[in-house]
């Protein structure tokens, strides 16, 4: 096995602690203070996606004003106290990491961004074989309509900015927009080879997963214009996660069975290693929410590749159940669920455990796919891909809850609005 390609570790920076103010008060009362100026800085640097770039915790805290009373404000106060470095030296132009410890942090059930909170609740599902998206209101678990797209949709994925919905028509070589206030599909664009789509976290690129091509294709986020083209010498690249400092990702190369390391910035391969297992087929991608560790589903391995991106040493396999295939993080970021097509069963695994303590299996069988979580986190949703159907499930029990018939070839359903400020693209990574 030939020995993987590695790249310097990305350790991210912690922020100095902030010197009290001299003064009469008591210790306490003083800490009490420097909390609160910390606390008025992940205010002032965490507001609701819009679109765009957003700035750094410092320039956000910069754009505060005084209060009505006439008293400065609580950023100006930080001001006065000098500079603070963010815990997290993230990718430039991505917006604040609100939490070190938890890469989720913005997924809590119902938070929804100000961009999406009028949204209809949906789940929007791609029908590989007959070339339609199957439009479900979870409420009620009914079909409410059927859009013709292009040819082979392989995943509905939502935009950076959480305004389109991207439908990725694999062998249309299109991109269908899906406006999600109105349901409404737009004019196609023509985008070749587009079996998966991400975001870069800073917003600043879309980032096509060309599989046959063997490209990843580096474009313009609204237009889709090509912007740079990264050859990868492995085959079939399709899911990938981003680092917890935006500033690497990690992709999986399905029909060779390797892995890549991309750095984001540079636009550019630095890492790439053979997976140690005589026919493996890498899938979905996600990463721990205290971005130490990628977990790799692959289907032929039958569990979860176990990664430290920043070393990309030799990962390890933790078998899950037969065709493992997407991943999916719970809204308290302590849960995972795992779809293993081949056996018609979720696996769930405790990320502060770090093991599996569930297994639920479908009553009737089934082939679990892609899919994602609902905004109140009651609730999976997952395309079974070989039965031309969708299963909803109690994320609390595993009951079935719902099994709705839709196309043929149901693949990466989006389930939509989800919480979060920004998407990193896929059927919904929310940062």
């Amino acid at each position: 096995m030939p020995t993987p390609r590695t790249t310097p570790a990305t350790t991210p920076r912690t922020a100095p602690a902030a010197t009290p103010p001299a003064g009469h008060r008591s210790p306490a009362a003083r800490a009490v203070g420097a909390a609160a100026v910390l606390a008025a800085l992940a205010l002032a640097g965490c507001g609701g996606a819009s679109g765009g770039t957003t700035k750094g915790t410092l320039g956000a805290a910069e754009s505060g004003s005084a209060s009505p009373s006439g008293r400065g404000s609580a950023a100006d106060s930080a001001r006065s106290a000098g500079p603070v470095e963010p815990a997290v030296r993230g990718l430039p132009g991505m917006p604040p990491v609100l939490d070190p410890a938890d890469v989720y942090a913005a997924d809590r059930p119902n938070k929804l961004s100000p961009v999406v909170k009028d949204f209809p609740s949906r789940v929007y599902v791609p029908n590989t074989e007959s070339d339609t998206v199957t439009v479900i209101d979870p409420k009620t678990y009914k079909v409410l309509e059927t859009i013709r797209v292009g040819v082979q949709p392989q995943h509905v994925v939502p935009s950076w900015d959480l305004k389109t919905l991207w439908v990725n028509n694999n062998r249309g070589h299109t991109l269908t927009p899906i406006d999600p206030r109105t349901g409404k599909a737009g004019k196609p664009v023509e985008v070749h080879d587009p079996y998966n789509l991400y975001f870069t976290p800073n917003g600043k690129y879309a980032v096509v997963m060309a599989s046959l091509d063997r490209e990843l294709v580096f474009r313009d986020p609204h237009t889709m214009k090509r912007v740079k083209t990264e050859p990868v010498s492995c085959y079939g690249v399709n899911h990938a996660d981003f680092s917890l400092d935006g500033r690497y990702f990690i992709v999986s190369c399905e029909f060779s069975g390797e892995l890549l390391k991309v750095d984001t910035e540079r636009m550019k391969v630095v890492g790439q290693q053979k997976l140690p297992f005589d026919g493996a087929m890498p899938q979905d991608v996600k990463i721990s929410p205290d971005g130490k560790k990628f977990y790799i589903a692959d289907m032929m391995a039958d569990g979860m590749w176990v990664l430290d991106g920043d070393t990309f040493d030799r990962p390890t396999l933790l078998p899950t159940g037969k065709g493992t295939h997407g991943l999916y993080v719970g809204r308290d970021s302590r849960e995972m669920y795992v779809s293993n097509r081949g056996e018609g069963t979720v696996s769930v695994f405790d990320f502060t455990k770090d093991r599996l303590t569930k297994k639920w299996r479908l009553p009737d069988g089934g082939s679990p796919d892609m899919g994602g979580v609902s905004a109140d986190g009651k609730v999976l949703w997952l395309s079974g891909r070989y039965d031309s159907e969708v299963y909803a499930i109690d994320t609390r029990t595993g009951a079935q809850l719902a099994r709705i018939p839709v196309g043929n070839g149901p693949h990466g359903l989006a389930v939509y609005p989800q919480p979060g400020r920004y998407s990193l693209g896929h059927t919904g990574i929310f940062r």
